[in-house]
């Protein structure tokens, strides 16, 4: 997903729910967790990072923007792999 689809859907979402509707990260499609975002990150940001762990494995792209997990709130349904907007 580009940058502009993201904000596109976003947007959508804004219009429907109101700005300050609490936007989550939904992962693992079989065993589904909610989480919190933390931030947003990129490969650029990552690559000048003073941060040295033998065990990371380097970003594959500077121009990719990542969505940082914050943490699991709860666990998630499956129905969201199926609803999802796409653009």
């Amino acid at each position: 997903m580009t940058i502009d689809a993201l904000i596109y859907l976003l947007a959508e979402y804004r219009d429907e729910f109101g700005p300050d509707a609490e936007v989550r990260l939904m992962t693992q499609q079989n065993w589904p967790f909610e989480n919190r975002i933390c931030g947003l990150t990129s490969g650029a940001e990552m690559h000048e990072s003073d941060v040295i762990d033998d065990d990371d494995n380097p970003a594959d792209n500077d121009n990719v923007v990542y969505i940082v997990e914050g943490g699991q709130i709860c666990y998630g349904n499956r129905r969201a792999w199926e609803t999802a907007r796409e653009s």
